[in-house]
């Protein structure tokens, strides 16, 4: 029994083997099975997916964007190993020419039947080939194409995942602003991407006040010999502020062409674009020394661990390559980022739509490719990707100076901000504080560049110093001094050089129009003729040009100076009022008053003689009506001011040394066939023959203060009558000359001196700024004034001319004294006309008889004055002497001794007469109190 157990057991542990031998057999046999049957399946899903690439390999750009989208695939996927596509990249050449681009585009749509196409590298290559991808619905997509011109919102199926050309150009205009540059001379490439972007360029200067005065256009296919002339035709301008916008292969010989030019030297400055400072890196040494000093605008890239990783990855890379590339810039980044933005897209539509991802790129499949590459998002080594309108949104661009080779940072430019010296910086209000470091401009020196160099022309005088002195190349002189008062105001250096001119005032103007040069400075006019061709800056002195003529003394000892206080119509006024008035009173006091009756000649003479009597009050005739005392004393005062004013404007011209103008009208002189001087070379010779019509033989050139004494002196052959110029011109000679010349006549309107610049130039709104600060600061100009036209102060003050000739001005005249006139006529007229209607009432039944009468009119009128020249012997006057004629008559004389009153009326030569002569002028007799005289002889019946 026992060996059974043990034959049991043995057979027990051999069965037990088997069974642990059994699983390990089926563990076997599943992984022979199955584990070969999976990895065909997984191998299975996995997609190629065609992308076709069109660049210039034998470009630095092509090249080495072709090196970044290797190592963007690699990196991307060794990331993603689990997506289910592959991007494979089918990369032609395009050999820089838009036929070979377009033609390899075409044959990748047509044939590799790609997805899409990155590139092609140039603006002129994509603008053809956008054409091809929009009519086949394959998106392009390019990271180099930055011309403004090719807009993806024009073109559905373009994406540019690069910044637009467009986008810095404020930057660049902030930094000309920066420096108050007036001009800036563009040089760029004649290809689609040179030219597309000088329109927004000359936008934004205007914006910040300068202007482009010349454009200089590079063809690529140049040699140096063309460059160079091009160069020194730049440099022949005096120009030196200059914008550089070109790709790296023409822009590398450009500066070394121009560092043999001679104009990397002090005194220059250089901007370049985007498109060549994004590629300062690959460039060799020797490019980059002849850039020193060049200023560049480029997008801000954030340094990230990623970067710095890349960089030293496509060192390792390229040495394995055996490439030339010698460094990464930012299209490199681009490139880079354009893989992996393509390889989400591709994948992202592969899952979402789960169709044969390798038909992409045709109809609408083609249009959700587009549409998921523009939502896409995501942080990769150019920094933030997120596109705009169908490209890369622009944030912030940095500036930088190449200092020794390297490129330094100096600041940075957003939109919100402008220029600021730090990255999050807050915005520099002063413009001269906006970067962190000073520029280091070329030569080494840190001396800001003018906008350029200003030929100046300056018009060759030969008199009136005091205003513009020329010395070589120095000038001197007020106008002089004005402008370089105004140059130190200025916010921004100015370099100038100084040139003569000789010749009239609008020939050295039209020099500026001809651009021989570039201002002109001194004492020129500024007039609406000379403004069609120029732009003048604010005045700095008077306006106007009048004329200044020779004085003479007035005839103080004229035998009929007497007569000159009155006018002739005053005279003649006064000598009618005096008359009227005279006959006012005699009709009042003739049939009152026997001093006015007698025979005719005697009342002629009293209506004469009592008027006149008045001016020196010698009258000794009494009035006895009161309307005629209310005339005489109006009159007694009319006559008070006139004597009063007779006197006053007679001894003025008796005392006061007056000085006459020989001519006061220019139109005067030229009726006359007078001469006239003007200032040589001036614009007043064309004034007077156009406005007034002088012959030009009649006007006489004149240069100094000299010339203008002996003009006017007396004797002289050439003598002018008159001569015109402008106002400080004269007031100059009036100084020193005072008492022997007047101005006269009107002012003629000029807007006075000012400088004069190219039309539309910059400079002018500076200089008129500055000119304004200097006029307006009144010790710089008196002190400016005294340096030239004050030193004459030792001499005797000479009076102020326009007192002169008003005080010797017109006579008095009618209208001085037409109140006094009137007030006195219309109180004559009212007395007379009350007294005729007292008498034609008290008269009225003789007056009717003799009116109903039928005689003639004239039989009548004379009726009715025979009626009035009768006595009124009811007037007091003739009561009151009846009265006292009747009391020498003796007691025993009754009434019937009285004479009648006929025969009182018609005693003109007896006893009243008798009685009169013994009357005193003021009515009384010549009588003591209750006693008659005994000579008085009685008065007969």
């Amino acid at each position: 029994m026992v060996p059974t157990y043990e034959n049991a057991k043995t057979l027990t542990i051999p069965g037990s083997l088997t069974m642990a031998n059994q699983k390990h057999f089926l563990w076997f046999i599943f992984i022979v099975l199955f584990i070969p049957a999976i990895r065909p399946s997984t191998t299975k899903e996995v997609i190629r997916v065609p992308v076709g690439v069109v660049l210039n390999l034998n470009s630095s750009v092509g090249a080495m964007a072709e090196n970044c989208m290797t190592m963007a695939l690699d990196d991307f996927y060794a990331k993603h190993a689990h997506y289910q596509t592959r991007l494979s990249l089918l990369t032609r050449d395009s050999k820089n020419d838009v036929v070979s681009a377009a033609f390899e585009a075409q044959h990748l749509i047509n044939i590799e039947r790609v997805s899409a196409i990155i590139g092609p590298q140039s603006s002129a290559e994509a603008k053809f080939v956008i054409e091809l991808g929009r009519r086949n619905h394959v998106p392009i997509i390019s990271f180099s194409a930055t011309s403004p011109s090719l807009s993806p919102s024009h073109s559905s199926f373009f994406i540019r995942t690069a910044f637009s050309d467009s986008a810095h150009v404020e930057a660049i205009a902030a930094i000309v602003g920066a420096y108050s540059w007036l001009e800036v001379v563009l040089i760029y490439e004649d290809t689609e991407y040179g030219n597309s972007l000088i329109p927004y360029l000359v936008d934004a200067f205007q914006q910040v006040g300068a202007r482009v005065p010349y454009r200089s256009v590079i063809s690529p296919h140049y040699n140096d010999r063309e460059i160079l002339k091009e160069l020194n035709h730049l440099k022949s301008t005096r120009a030196r502020i200059f914008l550089v916008h070109m790709t790296a292969s023409l822009g590398s010989k450009l500066f070394l062409l121009a560092s043999k030019a001679g104009m990397m030297t002090e005194g220059y400055g250089w901007i370049v674009t985007e498109g060549l400072s994004t590629l300062l890196d690959p460039m060799g040494s020797r490019t980059m020394d002849s850039m020193q000093g060049v200023v560049g605008v480029r997008p801000y890239i954030p340094m990230s661990k990623e970067l710095e990783d890349f960089v030293l990855r496509m060192k390792r890379f390229r040495f394995r390559k055996s490439s030339k590339i010698t460094g990464v810039n930012l299209f490199g980044l681009w490139a880079y980022d354009t893989v992996w933005a393509l390889a989400m897209a591709v994948e992202k539509v592969g899952i979402a739509s789960r169709v044969d991802l390798a038909s992409l790129g045709s109809g609408d499949r083609g249009q959700n490719l587009l549409e998921a590459i523009l939502d896409l998002k995501f942080e990769n080594l150019s920094g933030n990707f997120r596109l705009v309108k169908g490209q890369l949104e622009a944030s912030t661009f940095e500036v930088f100076n190449v200092i020794g080779g390297k490129e330094r940072i100096i600041g940075y430019w957003n939109q919100k901000k402008g220029l600021s010296r730090k990255l999050n910086g807050a915005a520099e209000l002063d413009i001269r504080k906006t970067l962190e470091k000073a520029i280091c401009w070329p030569g080494n020196t840190t001396y800001i560049p003018p906008t350029k160099i200003l030929r100046i022309g300056v018009p060759l005088k030969q008199g009136f110093y005091e205003f513009l002195r020329v010395e070589k190349n120095n000038i001197s002189g007020f106008s002089a001094d004005i402008f370089f008062a105004a140059v130190k105001q200025l916010p921004f250096s100015l370099s100038y050089e100084f040139s003569n001119f000789s010749g009239t005032y609008d020939e050295l103007l039209y020099q500026i129009h001809l651009q021989k040069y570039d201002a002109v400075v001194g004492d020129t006019t500024i007039i609406a003729d000379r403004s069609l061709y120029v732009d003048f800056t604010l005045p700095y002195s008077e306006s106007g040009f009048s004329m200044i003529v020779l004085t003479e003394d007035s005839e103080r000892n004229s035998l009929w100076i007497f007569l000159k206080p009155l006018s002739l119509g005053l005279w003649l006024t006064t000598g009618v009022a005096f008359i009227f008035t005279g006959f006012v009173i005699w009709l009042l006091e003739h049939r009152e008053n026997t001093e006015f009756r007698g025979p005719r000649q005697q009342q002629l003479g009293m209506i004469l003689w009592f008027s006149f009597s008045t001016l020196v009050f010698a009258h000794r005739e009494k009035v006895v009506n009161n309307w005629s005392r209310f005339v005489l004393i109006i009159w007694v005062f009319v006559v008070l001011i006139l004597t009063q004013s007779y006197t006053a404007s007679l001894a003025s011209m008796l005392t006061v040394q007056k000085l006459q103008p020989a001519f006061t009208d220019i139109k005067e002189i030229q009726r006359n066939g007078s001469k006239v001087g003007y200032q040589n070379n001036s614009f007043i010779k064309g004034f007077l023959m156009e406005h007034f019509n002088f012959d030009e033989t009649q006007l006489v050139p004149l240069v100094t203060i000299q010339d203008y004494h002996n003009a006017l002196s007396r004797g002289n052959k050439n003598r002018v009558a008159a001569i015109l110029d402008e106002v400080p011109y004269l007031k100059l000679l009036l100084k020193k000359n005072c008492s022997k010349y007047t101005m006269v006549g009107p002012t003629y309107k000029t807007d006075g001196f000012g400088f004069a610049f190219p039309s539309g130039s910059s400079l002018v709104s500076y200089m008129s700024r500055a000119i304004l600060n200097v006029t307006q600061d009144k010790n710089q100009t008196d002190k400016l004034q005294s340096t030239y036209f004050d030193y004459f102060d030792n001499q005797p003050a000479c009076e102020d001319q326009s007192a002169k000739i008003s005080s010797e001005g017109p006579s008095l005249g009618v209208y001085s004294f037409g109140g006094l006139f009137i007030i006195a006529g219309v109180a004559s007229m009212v007395a007379l006309l009350m007294y005729m209607y007292h008498f034609l009432c008290s008269h009225w039944p003789a007056l009717r008889t003799i009116s109903s009468s039928e005689s003639r009119f004239w039989e009548k009128l004379v009726e009715v004055a025979k009626h009035f020249d009768k006595k009124d012997l009811t007037s007091h006057q003739f009561k009151r002497r009846e009265s006292r004629v009747h009391a020498l008559d003796t007691p025993d004389e009754g009434p019937a001794a009285a004479p009648g009153a006929n025969d009182m009326q018609n005693n003109s030569a007896g006893t009243h007469i008798t009685v009169e002569n013994n009357l005193d002028m003021n009515g009384n007799e010549n009588l003591s109190s209750g006693h008659r005289d005994s000579s008085m002889p009685v008065l007969d019946s």
